[in-house]
């Protein structure tokens, strides 16, 4: 069951985590607004309301996991989103991460290739206060050609490698931000598309995804 309603004591529980973020250098204004403005838990369980503030990971099923939100800051500040652009975002997930992009004024195609997950986000009315967002059920390997290109890309699971689909749906001086590795750790990349078509690759930290898996499920 979700929780509906937020308290003084969930904006206040917020503001407090947004303080946390920035301390930990998130300096970005419109993301830290975001994560401040946006009620985390109504994306969890009731079960999670007094941890749903906590800069932790949390499980959502289908062995999926609603993002620790300084990792949510810390994709969104990378990838530098500015008012509608076209975003593509790999893996819905809890649709948090969406909502983030979606309060930054971007358009945002997000794909699941969790079907329970994609439908559980369809009956979250919540997500209905984002017409900017667009759920599409399918395998993030493959993106979404129909609607290419695109000005950024945010992928939220671990990628074995740059996915070469992916790329191809990028814009001439596109940006995606993704995860790269197989192993229980992985590099943060930032890959922007230059006019040459050749890929200008930048590492930053490391962080722990659950793995990109390809088709659907």
């Amino acid at each position: 069951m979700r929780l509906t309603e937020d308290t003084y004591r969930h904006k206040g529980l917020r503001k407090k985590l947004t303080e946390g973020i920035r301390e930990k250098g998130i300096t970005d204004e419109l993301v830290l607004n975001a994560i401040n403005n946006i009620p985390r838990h109504f994306f969890l369980d009731s079960a999670f309301d007094e941890a749903a503030y906590a800069d932790k990971a949390f499980p959502i099923g289908e062995g999926q996991t609603i993002s620790q939100p300084y990792t949510v800051a810390y994709q969104s500040q990378l990838l530098e989103v500015k008012s509608f652009e076209k975003v593509l975002e790999i893996g819905t997930g809890s649709a948090y991460q969406a909502v983030v992009l979606a309060s930054m004024r971007a358009q945002i195609y997000t794909i699941e290739r969790q079907k329970k997950l994609f439908e559980s986000n369809k009956k979250f009315d919540y997500l209905k206060k984002f017409p900017n967002i667009k759920f599409f059920y399918g395998d993030g390997f493959e993106g979404l050609p129909t609607y290419a290109p695109f000005d950024k890309i945010l992928v939220t699971a671990a990628a074995p490698e740059i996915p070469p689909k992916l790329i191809e749906q990028l814009k001439h001086g596109g940006m995606m931000v993704l995860p790269v590795g197989t192993g229980e750790v992985q590099r943060m990349m930032r890959i922007t598309k230059l006019e040459s078509d050749a890929l200008k690759e930048e590492v930053f930290d490391q962080f722990s995804f659950v793995p990109m898996l390809e088709g659907k499920k």
